[in-house]
């Protein structure tokens, strides 16, 4: 049984930072290190958009307009780990922010479409 597991969110200042983890385990067939993965965020009343995906050995990355140069995703293999470090948050950072394990490795869409694992969530609440 697959298991997508975040952790890190929680309550902050804007200005302020947080890192983000994610841990996949039980994956059959292909293995972390041959999945792209990314982070997802939805705030209530919105749809769901991709923030950052990492192909399998980190070597390409995407992201949202509105977080390049705040945010930056990586990647431990050994780990089966998925960061992702927030800087200057802002208050329209604020949502849900979701882990993903894609079918296979990523090639640069990063929605929501082409990942077949996810997580519960982990809340980020930017204050003004």
């Amino acid at each position: 049984q697959v298991q997508v597991v975040e952790s890190g969110g929680g309550l902050v200042q804007a200005g302020g930072s947080l890192r983000l983890s994610c841990t996949v385990s039980g994956l059959t067939g292909l293995t972390f290190d041959d999945r792209g993965v990314g982070w997802f965020r939805q705030a209530p009343g919105k749809e769901r958009e991709g923030v950052s995906c990492i192909s399998r050995t980190g070597s390409y990355t995407d992201y949202l307009d509105s977080v390049k140069g705040r945010f930056t995703i990586s990647r431990d293999n050994l780990k089966n780990t998925l960061y992702l470090q927030m800087n200057s948050l802002k208050p329209e950072d604020t949502a849900m922010y979701y882990c993903a394990a894609g079918y296979g490795n990523y090639y640069g869409d990063c929605t929501a479409g082409n990942f077949v694992y996810w997580g519960q969530g982990t809340q980020v609440t930017v204050a003004s």
